[in-house]
């Protein structure tokens, strides 16, 4: 048979992976196991060793499985790895979002492309990885609540280090339109909660107002805002090149004439360097403990001002030589490399040695947008790509 025409059938069995992993509802932060069974039995069914690792809740869940090679020669293993979850929708698409809908070149569906698409390549493709004479380990890693924070990820990290899997080269799958990206920011994302003392607001001075206190926050961090820009590294591959501070939201009240006992704060950091996340929460932490607790604990002793750690996405930083890059390039024949200003896994599995690299089908520009879509050549190009592996991975 040729290429081609095993890719057509690949092609069509991708199509129909891809309809049934969008049917699964794997909103951030809600269960994902009946999606992760339905792939965990995929790859079981073909000879697969696999473990699963859990939240607290045991209600998400990640995987990882294993098709072990043949033969072993010194290559390093490859890890496939995709998220599970996807954003929410809102009422206003022109079609179920939760049913593949196919019109001319597109798939619609939300998780279309960010990133069932590259899962339903990787389970597709898994039974010919099975058969082949691989002279090294395929692994799927398939993680829940990457888009709040990579919440699952950093679980699943930690038993690979326990299991002494720490080395190897990861393509991180999200959607590039098939470009090799070799970096991107941190995203470090915090909420921080006021309370204070409620009364009348006739008489302020008797109360501890949580909504004011959030706001002298907020200037500060504004400040800090600018002082990142003068940190900007001489050397930064990024667009704004510096590190940037966002505030997402405010919330706290509950009417014009009573003084505010709770408010939070909504904020987000993505960080160049290590360096200027460490900078930030150092300067907060003491401007809370030095300026505005004291001043609120004066009045009411029983204010508090706590930051809650969503999640701190480390950076994915660019390196000299990559194994994982070099591979990429030479199955695409793509030498360019490009940095993105999403954030991903990728530097969680980088951190622990393993060589990676953010590669994936279809466009960032339709994630979490309504009427999302993949448009369908990108899975073919990722088929060729996966073709590549095993052809790079087989018994000379």
């Amino acid at each position: 048979m040729s290429t081609e025409n095993n890719i057509d059938q690949l092609f069509d069995n991708s199509l129909k992976i891809l309809s049934k992993l969008i049917a699964f509802r794997t909103i951030s932060g809600e269960d994902n196991n009946s999606l992760i069974n339905y792939c965990d039995e995929i790859l079981k069914n073909l000879g697969a060793t696999s473990f699963k690792t859990f939240d607290s809740e045991k209600k998400r869940v990640n995987l990882f499985a294993t098709l072990k090679a043949k033969q072993k020669n010194g290559k390093k293993p490859i890890i496939l790895s995709g998220h599970t979850d996807v954003v929410p929708v809102s009422k206003s698409w022109s079609t179920d979002p939760f049913k593949a809908t196919i019109k001319g070149d597109k798939l619609y569906g939300r998780g279309a492309c960010d990133m069932k698409g590259f899962i339903a390549c990787t389970l597709a493709y898994a039974p010919i990885y099975s058969k082949a004479n691989l002279d090294r380990d395929i692994h799927f890693s398939f993680t829940f609540d990457e888009e709040t924070a990579c919440q699952g990820a950093p679980l699943l990290i930690k038993e690979l280090k326990k299991r002494g899997i720490n080395n190897g080269i990861c393509i991180v799958g999200e959607p590039t339109n098939m470009k090799i990206i070799d970096g991107h920011k941190g995203c470090y994302e915090y909420t921080t909660y006021f309370e204070g003392l409620a009364g009348h607001g006739s008489a302020p001075e008797k109360g501890v107002n949580a909504v004011e206190y959030a706001t002298k926050y907020i200037n500060k961090l504004l400040e800090l805002r600018e002082v990142l820009k003068n940190k900007t590294p001489k050397d930064s591959i990024f667009s704004p090149p510096y590190t940037t501070l966002q505030i997402g939201g405010i919330s706290g009240g509950i009417a014009r004439n009573v003084i505010a006992d709770k408010c939070k704060v909504d904020w987000e950091l993505r960080p160049v360097v290590k360096e200027d996340g460490v900078f930030v929460n150092s300067e907060m932490d003491k401007f809370v403990k030095e300026k505005l607790l004291p001043e609120m604990i004066k009045v009411y002793p029983k204010s508090k001002i706590e930051k809650e750690i969503i999640g701190e996405i480390i950076g994915f930083d660019r390196e000299k030589k990559s194994d994982a890059c070099e591979l990429v390039s030479s199955l695409t024949g793509d030498n360019s490399r490009e940095v993105v200003s999403f954030g991903t896994e990728a530097g969680l599995f980088q951190e622990i040695g393993i060589s990676t690299v953010v590669c994936g089908p279809g466009s960032i520009e339709q994630a979490h947008k309504v009427d999302e879509y993949i448009v369908l050549d990108e899975i073919k190009k990722c088929l060729h790509l996966l073709d590549g592996i095993k052809k790079n991975s087989i018994i000379n």
